[in-house]
């Protein structure tokens, strides 16, 4: 039994010598099954716990409390029988009625926050595992006599480090672990412990640069410190294990198999003195050994001891087809991990074996996204599974070049859009579907959530009580819209209709180019004349460096003026790099970009490179195509068609004038657009956030001439109104339905770009608001310049172009203005804007020859029968004007 649960179990015992009979029977129950836990003790214990909340409605705080212990060690023998979903929904439970009830007199740090946060950390939660942490850290640190508070404290800059090393912020993690071995007066074991998670977060760290032996050999030596620290005390045997674990995962990096090896034996040695050794931590460590044995190449017997991990974690699990079943699979990461090194195995002689081994861990990560609320937990969750969809998307293109069948590539195709902006699709997916309760608490924690940054920005002036109450408001929200979300099915992503996106390319008279970066290659697929073609190239060569060479072009304004030589050449090698269609039978283009693509220009890419240093004759890709973009071929394929109905416009000019924001042409381009379009148009003062929102909905164009600031990847993406500057995900909660949004602002497109997903920028915001059709920009705009081209945008508009129509004639028209100097017809000045949306336009239900022609038969037949019915029935109609 776990050591803090036997003292758990004394303070139970002295608490039940002054208990009711009511609660006297929980104890007991609890008791009994502790004396013998097993799983099916445990449903005895949840119908004690059903028939008490059923039958006795326990009123009194010692009875509460009696269901909080009840719930904590249901939770910790849970997690120890492998239902790890269960002990978090338990733990929930017991946290959620400790705060409610405002009770006390229980180590609820101890025995339910703390593994909650842990557990919350396992299955990828990183939000919920964060404000769990920084709780119960709160508590320890306002409460004046907390039992071992130091002890909890510890705990807490433990515990936070490694989720920010789970979720990739390394930096975070070796600022708190460095800082807290510097400044805390620590134990020995307590420095071995944070040396242990600090010596990971070096190689984790390290990944991102050229790993050097000098930067293996700091970590290495972090591991042995911490081996010193701990080897001495036979209380933290578990973390003297994984400090050896650790010394083999170098040793294996580095390709000392032997000493891998060896250092594996005496972490699996000091593992086996534990008591009671949990089954997940097992299995951990025999996929250390199958990691071992693959890069050994020895895959016979890596294979070997992967079935021993599916034997550890599945009760029911069968060697005969090495693959469990996916009806025997749950939300466990070792498992994960072990069914992707099998695929790996598998991939050198048996590539359809490896696809299915891959499947299977598609389908656990789905169980863990249906687990998730938090935005950003669900993004990192979508992450993790990038590389494998590359791994599947060449093992479907080697088997379509091998056997032909054009079903592997619409397999490639349907996989690497499950990835492409999941997390936009269903969230508009489900707000669709969501109950009036669920759309009330999903904005509460929207609006929670957004209040907690604000206050993170402060820094070091920030309120930590304030924090802390907006996360503990947080956290009930969250507890209760996973409640109602958990009662639904478990939603898993269907596949896109392939024929119906064909179709509708086909009726665009459009061309579908859809990229997906990865780690070793840039796949792209073109999709017309209802076909689907695959083709990649490397990106770990000279490929990148090209691409991030072009848009170094755009940093200012003058870096493509003072080299316009290389321009052209750059702009010639990323366009025969990203291999574009020549096909000239179709003129629109459709491009669903991936990674750094994001903020990529394409219609500024050089065709064919000249020696002009005239921008206006320069061969863009622009002249060949018109070009829109999606965010995924599912959003291209649902978006609706732009309407026919009459524009009205909803401005948004907060001018700023006489400030240092002043946007001195900002008013020229308010009345550029009002000399073609009715509507509301919000100037200085008037151009608030509250009257935006308040006017949203009662215009179909949105137009917004401000400033917005792209962030970093600490502050977020955000958009200045007259009164206060807005949060990306401020927009959210917007629920507008306008036919466009225009972002006539710097860098609306930009913001902390994750793969698959896209930039979290302004854009995003209003997507996630509702908007189907956007135009943006993807760097600092000129205030003169952009006035010029969206009075030009807007004139093509009221010429009944569509809108991405509309946006190619403006940026032609631009550089055929010849009131423009050559200078400003810079790139740099005119592709900012890019158009994300429909390309379809609404059609009248039929033709006005239609209508004609069916109107005349319409009369002609009524005239006809007119004439039959007084010659056959004159007399029942004298009758009838008799009456």
């Amino acid at each position: 039994m776990n050591l803090y649960h036997l003292y758990g179990l004394i303070f139970f015992f002295f608490l039940s010598l002054n208990v009711s009979a009511q609660e006297d029977q929980i104890y007991n129950a609890i008791d009994v099954f502790v004396a013998r836990p097993s799983a099916k003790a445990l449903q005895n214990l949840r119908t004690v716990e059903s028939d008490f909340w059923k039958n006795s409605k326990p009123k009194t705080k010692d009875e509460l409390l009696a269901i909080v212990v009840l719930n904590c060690n249901k939770a910790y023998y849970e997690n120890q029988f492998g239902q790890t979903q269960n002990a978090i929904s338990s733990y929930e439970k017991a946290w959620q009625l400790y705060q409610k009830k405002k009770l006390s007199d229980y180590d609820i740090i101890e025995f339910c926050l703390k593994p909650l946060g842990n557990l919350y950390t396992v299955l990828g939660d990183y939000d919920n595992a964060e404000n769990t942490i920084k709780q119960y850290f709160f508590i320890v640190n306002t409460s004046k006599n907390y039992p071992d508070a130091q002890k909890q404290k510890f705990a807490a800059i433990l515990n936070l480090s490694n989720v920010y090393q789970s979720s990739g912020k390394i930096s975070l993690a070796i600022e708190l672990l460095e800082k807290t071995l510097k400044t805390e007066q620590l134990s020995n074991p307590q420095k071995g412990i944070l040396l242990n998670n600090l010596g990971t977060n070096y190689l984790l760290g390290f990944k991102g640069s050229l790993m050097t032996q000098d930067l293996y050999k700091k970590a290495e030596n972090t591991f042995k410190s911490a081996v010193k620290y701990l080897e001495n005390d036979k209380n933290y045997l578990e973390n003297l294990s994984n400090s050896y674990r650790n010394l083999a995962t170098v040793s294996r990096q580095t390709h000392r198999f032997k000493i891998a090896d060896s250092y594996l034996a005496k972490a699996t040695e000091i593992f086996l003195e534990l008591p009671n050794q949990e089954a997940r931590k097992m299995a951990s460590l025999y996929y250390e050994k199958a990691l071992l044995l693959f890069d050994e190449r020895k895959h016979d017997e890596s294979s070997k001891e992967i079935t021993v991990i599916f034997k550890t974690l599945l009760p029911n699990y069968n060697s005969t087809n090495i693959l469990p079943n996916q009806n025997q699979l749950y939300a466990e990461t070792v498992l994960v991990d072990a069914l992707d090194l099998q695929g790996e195995i598998f991939k050198i002689k048996n590539p359809k074996k490896a696809l299915q081994a891959f499947d299977l861990s598609f389908y656990i990560e789905d169980l863990f996204m249906n687990g998730l609320v938090y935005e950003n937990s669900k993004i990192l969750m979508q992450l993790r599974s990038r590389n494998r969809t590359e791994k599947c998307i060449s093992i479907y293109n080697q088997l379509f070049r091998k056997e032909g069948k054009t079903e592997y590539l619409a397999e490639a195709f349907q996989l690497s859009e499950k990835t492409k902006s999941g997390i936009l699709k269903s969230y508009r997916s489900n707000i669709k579907n969501a109950s009036a309760k669920e759309k009330q608490l999903s904005q509460e924690l929207q609006n929670l959530n957004n209040s907690i940054l604000k206050e993170q920005q402060k820094a070091d002036s920030a309120d930590i009580s304030i924090l802390n109450q907006l996360i503990k408001k947080q956290n009930e929200s969250m507890l209760s819209l996973k409640k109602i979300q958990s009662e639904k099915p478990n939603s898993i992503s269907e596949n896109l209709d392939l024929n119906a996106l064909f179709s509708k390319l086909e009726k665009d008279k459009a061309i579908m180019i859809y990229y997906f970066m990865g780690v070793e290659n840039l796949y792209y697929f073109t999709l017309q004349n209802n076909r689907i073609s695959l083709n990649h190239f490397d990106v770990t060569d000279a490929a990148i460096p090209k691409i991030l060479k072009f848009l170094d072009y755009y940093r200012t304004a003058d870096v493509i003026t003072n080299d316009i030589v290389g321009y052209n050449y750059y702009g010639k090698r990323v366009y025969d790099l990203l291999k574009l269609p020549s096909n000239l039978n179709y003129k629109n283009l459709i491009i669903v970009p991936d990674g750094i693509l994001n903020f990529l220009p394409f219609e500024a890419l050089i065709t064919r490179e000249s020696n002009t240093t005239n921008f206006a004759k320069m061969n863009y890709l622009m002249n060949d195509f018109k070009i829109a973009y999606n965010t995924s071929a599912n959003i291209y394929l649902n978006s609706k068609p732009v309407s026919k109905a009459k524009k009205t416009v909803l401005g948004i000019f907060p001018v700023f004038d006489k400030t240092a924001f002043e946007l001195r042409y900002s008013k020229k381009e308010m009345k550029s657009i009002q000399n073609n379009f009715d509507g509301k148009y919000l100037e200085n003062a008037h151009a608030s956030f509250s009257n935006f929102k308040k006017e949203a909905n009662n215009y179909s164009v949105l137009h917004l001439s401000t400033h917005a600031s792209s962030g970093d990847i600490e502050i977020p993406a955000s958009i200045k109104f007259y009164d206060q500057e807005i949060l990306y995900s401020e927009l959210y909660n917007l629920h507008i339905n306008p036919d466009l949004v225009v972002l006539s602002a710097c860098e609306t497109g930009i913001g902390k770009l994750y793969k698959a997903e896209g930039a979290m920028s302004i854009a995003r915001g209003f997507q996630f608001a509702g908007a189907q059709n956007l135009m943006f920009s993807l760097w600092k705009v000129n205030d003169f310049t952009t006035s010029v081209f969206m009075a030009d945008f807007y004139k093509n508009i009221k010429n009944n172009a569509s809108y991405f129509e509309a946006n190619a004639n403006a940026k032609r028209d631009y550089l055929n203005d010849k009131s423009i100097s050559n200078a400003k017809k810079s790139p740099y000045y005119w592709s900012s804007f890019v158009y994300y949306g429909s390309i379809s336009v609404e059609e009248k239900s039929a033709n006005y020859i239609f209508y004609i022609v069916s109107l005349l038969i319409v009369i002609g037949l009524f005239l006809g029968f007119n004439q039959y019915r007084n010659g056959k029935s004159s007399r029942d109609s004298q009758k009838r004007r008799e009456l």
